[in-house]
């Protein structure tokens, strides 16, 4: 897999789990208000930043077996990845559980995962109503896709959640009504405030 990043410990990103979590390289969205523009596209890491190789993921996720529970797969979109089943078969083997964040775009890797029990927990985004998907994608999305996701996960039995990032510069109070509506478990994020330079620039 092409990995953009390792954070090495976390509490708080895979419920009930100590987890460590992978950032994979490259995303197929380009969502204005993106916190992580780093990853979108599909290239090598920077000067000065680290050079994580899957081999040195596995390395140390070798070391902290019995201290870690879990490993969070998240991006950028790791679904894109076209070694993402071959990666997590050996963090699977190793004996920890995996939660993977997904924009949902790709349901057929999603349920070759479910099918081959690799994933114990899945955490996907719903950006908008259907309606507005492309607009805040910043990219056409097709809707069946996102559809077919969302019916893998509630038919899935594996704890999973949905949520959203709240941006009020995209999405209005009403869009969440109808999201919660549609979603009662919906989980709403609320978009921080950033800096300008730390988001996506998507052209007009």
């Amino acid at each position: 897999m092409t990995i953009g990043g390792l954070l090495k410990f976390s509490m708080i990103d895979f419920p009930g789990s100590i987890s460590a979590i992978v950032f994979t390289q490259g995303c197929n969205l380009r969502c204005g208000y993106c916190h992580n523009p780093e990853l979108i596209a599909q290239r090598p890491q920077t000067a000065g930043e680290p050079d994580w190789e899957e081999a040195d993921v596995l390395y140390y996720l070798e070391k902290r077996r019995g201290a870690l529970d879990g490993l969070v797969i998240t991006g950028g979109e790791p679904s894109i990845q076209p070694d993402l089943k071959d990666f997590i078969v050996k963090v699977k083997a190793m004996g920890y559980l995996v939660k993977l964040d997904t924009n949902g775009t790709s349901p057929s890797v999603l349920k070759d995962l479910l099918d081959n029990k690799l994933l114990d927990f899945v955490a996907m985004d719903i950006k908008a109503p259907f309606e507005k998907y492309a607009a805040i994608c910043g990219v056409p999305v097709d809707m069946e896709k996102i559809k077919a996701s969302i019916n893998l996960l509630q038919n899935s039995g594996l704890p999973y959640e949905l949520r959203t990032t709240y941006d009020k510069t995209v999405l209005t109070e009403a869009d969440i009504a109808a999201l919660k509506a549609q979603f009662p478990a919906l989980k709403v994020q609320k978009c921080n405030p950033v800096k300008p330079k730390d988001t996506l620039k998507v052209s007009k």
